[in-house]
């Protein structure tokens, strides 16, 4: 029997193999004559790869270093005098996925015959705007990069194994010229070969693929403001006369977003508190993007009756905001109510969390816990940075008294959107420059108004699209008229009402006031914001607007970083002669992790730059 079942297979196998030898034979093929590939699906991944290694950049990068440097947030529990040390950093991986697929598709396109590649010209010019965006984050952090000679051993023979390292000022002049011949592309090509779908950020419109090319100009001319500030000047006058236009529509924002089931970094981060002085001046001006960036705190009217009915204090900046009857019942909120009320920072500088005084900030997992019926619950009374905008994959606890309700936002996992390039900065951008003295069509109040106007939509969008707690409304309050009020999502009239404040108008101290926008409209893009704040001196010492809270230890003002650390590259790297020469031309002593040296010590764009808090040259 067992020998019959043999013949029977290999009579069947024998007819598969007949049937299916052709077919055998082409998946089977030498790799060097596979058919080529759709380039659509190349430039797809190498979209995908403009925005990598997210969790060690938020994790590291923006939280431990970042936002505590530039008075956004503390680190995880309050600054102390080692938060300028410097740990593990990431950077955008840009040559293992990024570079192979740009570069790919660029070599494919050149050997195409001419009548074929004249309809592939704009996807060719869309990969040079994936790799200089994630690029020019890259040299803010690491100075001098690869990038001319990047990638381009399977191109050359013998294959070149040992690129130069290009330094800030000639990193800056190639992408000015790349991103011209790309807008020149897009401009005139015709007869496009369309990505479509394929497109993640703006579905084949090349039209805005060239747009955002004049971003990424301006994001460049923003780095050169100190160093060379006519050539900035000079950009900005041919983004904002480009025949191509600027973006300046929510529909011309870049929105990176891997797919549905992109949910982010996945694993939670290590969040500080929010500034004091940030968060005093949202509040005060009833800037509605405080509401899009930071959680509110955890005393609501529930909790805050839980606290009176147990004879507990309330932490003093909650308190003050608090209506009480004579029978200790919790009556409503003094002005300005919900949400603003809920919103709370701390005092940044280490020798502030030293000082006993400041135990309400720095001492709440003890100070506002209470215990009623046996259950204990630790409430916090101050904002964190909104973890919703790094993964959306976490259920929400809102806070409740103790043994009270459990209300949670949960099962409510959108993809994440992630902001990578905005109408909103492009404006402020043009606002600047017009102060600066830039030949631009409109006024530089205009270019700002419309600047603050995008940069509030936007953000409202994001905390929509990626359903931050409490946007729709505050569970916890039974009233239905107090838990609208509590929502966190943006009201008629707000935009309006925040332009006609006097933060908002330019007659005076106007380029401090563009740079104070520019850093709230980064607050949720990290990397801009540092570059703003190292080439702006914004916020400023003794500001009357948003000052820069003064880091001392011991009664010391320390130095705060101004770069990351830059390794030594180890004799046996094939490239060490380059990378050592480049190291060598920033001045830069590397392996250092001392505050000063990282201060000092600047990369090119930065040289000229004022110091931290001085404000803008």
């Amino acid at each position: 029997m067992k020998n019959t079942y043999k013949i029977v297979f290999a009579l069947i196998f024998m007819v598969i193999w007949g049937c299916d030898k052709q077919k055998f034979a082409d998946l089977n093929s030498n790799p060097s004559t596979i058919s080529t590939p759709d380039l659509r699906f190349s430039v797809a991944t190498a979209i995908e790869q403009m925005y990598s290694n997210d969790y060690t950049i938020w994790f590291y990068n923006n939280f431990q270093y970042i936002y505590p440097w530039t008075q956004v947030t503390s680190k995880q529990g309050g600054n102390s005098s080692d938060f300028v040390d410097m740990g593990p950093s990431a950077g955008f991986d840009i040559y293992s996925l990024l570079f192979t697929q740009t570069l790919d598709v660029r070599s494919r396109i050149d050997k195409m015959a001419d009548s074929e590649k004249a309809s592939y010209q704009a996807m060719k010019a869309m990969t040079y705007a994936t790799q200089i965006l994630p690029a020019i984050h890259n040299t803010d952090n690491f100075g001098s990069m690869v990038y001319s000679e990047a990638g381009l051993a399977p191109y050359t023979n013998p294959p070149l194994l040992t690129p130069i390292v290009d330094n800030q000022n000639k990193l800056f002049t190639t992408w000015l010229k790349e991103l011209d011949a790309s807008i020149a592309i897009f401009s005139t090509a015709k007869n496009q070969i369309s990505l479509g779908s394929q497109d993640a950020i703006y579905g084949g419109d090349y039209a805005k693929w060239a747009k955002f090319c004049n971003l990424l100009k301006l994001k460049i001319a923003a780095r050169l403001v100190n160093q060379d500030r006519t050539l900035a000047l000079k950009i900005a006058t041919e983004v904002a006369t480009s025949t191509v236009g600027y973006m300046d529509g929510l529909t011309d924002d870049f929105v990176y977003n891997k797919g549905i089931k992109y949910y982010g970094t996945g694993n939670g981060m290590w969040i500080g508190f929010a500034g004091k002085n940030l968060v005093d001046f949202l509040v005060a001006n009833k800037d509605p993007r405080l509401r899009f960036t930071f959680e509110k705190d955890g005393f609501n009217g529930e909790v805050v009756q839980a606290f009176l009915d147990a004879g507990k204090a309330l932490p003093p900046y909650v308190a003050q905001y608090v209506n009480v009857d004579a029978d200790k019942k919790f009556t409503g909120w003094k002005s300005p109510g919900e949400p603003w009320v809920r919103y709370h920072g701390a005092p940044l500088s280490p020798d502030a969390k030293q000082n006993p005084v400041n135990n309400i900030y720095f001492n709440q997992s003890e100070l506002n816990k209470l215990t009623v019926g046996g259950v204990q619950k630790t409430y916090s009374s101050t904002s964190l940075y909104s973890e919703k905008m790094v993964r959306t994959t976490y259920d929400f606890t809102y806070p409740t008294k103790p043994g009270g309700r459990i209300i949670q936002l949960k099962d409510n996992d959108p993809g994440l959107n992630v902001l990578l390039g905005s109408s909103a900065e492009t404006n402020l951008f043009l606002a600047e420059f017009k102060l600066l003295g830039a030949s631009l069509p409109k006024s530089a109040q205009e270019y700002f108004n419309q600047g603050v106007q995008l940069s509030v939509l936007r953000m409202d969008a994001l905390a929509k699209n990626n359903q931050m707690p409490y946007y729709n409304s505050d569970p916890v309050y039974t009233n239905t008229d107090e838990a609208a009020a509590g929502s966190t999502k943006l009201r008629s009239n707000e935009i309006v009402d925040l332009l006609s404040k006097p933060i908002c108008n330019l007659a005076t101290d106007g380029l401090e006031k563009v740079y104070i926008q520019q850093y709230i409209n980064y607050m949720n893009t990290p990397g801009d914001v540092w570059t703003t704040v190292r080439r702006s001196g914004i916020p400023k010492k003794g500001s009357a607007y948003l000052a820069w809270e003064i880091f001392t230890a011991s009664n010391v003002e320390m130095t705060i970083p101004r770069r990351f650390v830059i390794g030594t590259p180890g004799k046996d790297d094939i490239n060490y002669t380059n990378k050592m020469a480049a190291i060598t031309e920033q001045g830069i002593t590397p392996a250092v992790l001392d505050a000063i040296k990282l201060n000092t010590e600047r990369f090119w764009f930065d040289k000229q730059n004022p110091q931290y808090g001085l404000g803008p040259k």
